[in-house]
């Protein structure tokens, strides 16, 4: 059942068509054969026509591993295009973070992510996970510097402003009923030169996430994802970014309104 199964969602994906269609023609000779239903002319021209399917797919299949060799060469010979690793978003993050247990998030404002993500953050907290969130400290030099970074050089306030939902919604993640003790809130001195997004970084199957920053341009930043096991080394640096960002950091405390 499970065999005649992978067939048919095979077919229904138009995957494979060829090796099943020579397949049948060649049950189909077999029985014509067997039961002489048919002349020796037409068992040899199909017998011909089946070789030709199967010369085709096996000609298909060697266009496909070649095309898949070059790829493999070119990544282990440093030749790989930046799309294939660099993106404009975070595929998946919320359903990511749903399943997390350790969620670590730094960056500037962290205005979008912090919208996005709050209600799974509120979840998450509320059932035992561990949630650490920095980001830079509207009472300090920091949105002048990350004014300057930007394409507004001379208006600060606008990062204040955008500071300000977001630290409202810390203070209302902080004091969710369930989630004492397990969320963190701390404020850099300093614009953080990259985001991260840290989702169970001491496992095997933990990811980071790394946002690329860019100077005065509005164009959008660009993302790439770590995993322990393929990235090693720089999975590990990346991982140890955020422990010395957040060792910087002061805690969020009652002079910022939070309990």
């Amino acid at each position: 059942m499970r065999l005649m199964q992978r067939v048919w969602e095979d077919i229904h994906r138009g995957e494979h068509l060829e090796i099943y269609l020579t397949v049948l023609l060649s049950l189909t000779l077999a029985v014509l054969g067997a039961f002489d239903l048919a002349s020796g002319k037409v068992l040899a021209a199909a017998t011909l026509a089946t070789l030709a399917l199967v010369a085709g797919s096996l000609l298909g299949s060697r266009h496909r591993m070649s095309a898949l060799t070059a790829q493999v060469q070119d990544l282990r010979g440093g030749r790989g295009s930046a799309k294939e690793f660099l993106a404009r978003d975070k595929p998946g993050l919320i359903e990511q973070v749903r399943h997390a247990r350790d969620i670590s998030i730094v960056g500037v404002t962290l205005s979008r992510t912090l919208r996005d993500l709050i209600d799974e953050l509120q979840r998450r907290a509320t059932t035992g996970a561990m949630v650490r969130v920095a980001l830079i400290d509207p009472s300090s030099s920091a949105p002048e510097e990350a004014a300057r970074r930007s394409t507004l050089p001379d208006r600060p306030e606008v990062f204040v402003n955008r500071l300000r939902p977001s630290v409202d919604l810390l203070r209302e993640l902080v004091g969710t009923p369930g989630c004492a003790g397990q969320v963190e809130v701390r404020f850099l001195p300093f614009v953080p030169a990259f985001g991260l997004v840290l989702l169970d970084p001491e496992q095997p199957d933990g990811i980071i996430h790394v946002d690329i920053y860019s100077h005065s341009s509005a164009s959008g930043d660009a993302v790439f994802s770590l995993r322990p096991e393929r990235d090693g080394q720089w999975y590990t640096h990346y991982r140890a970014e955020f422990d010395r960002m957040w060792e910087f950091g002061r805690s969020a405390d009652v002079s910022d309104g939070f309990p």
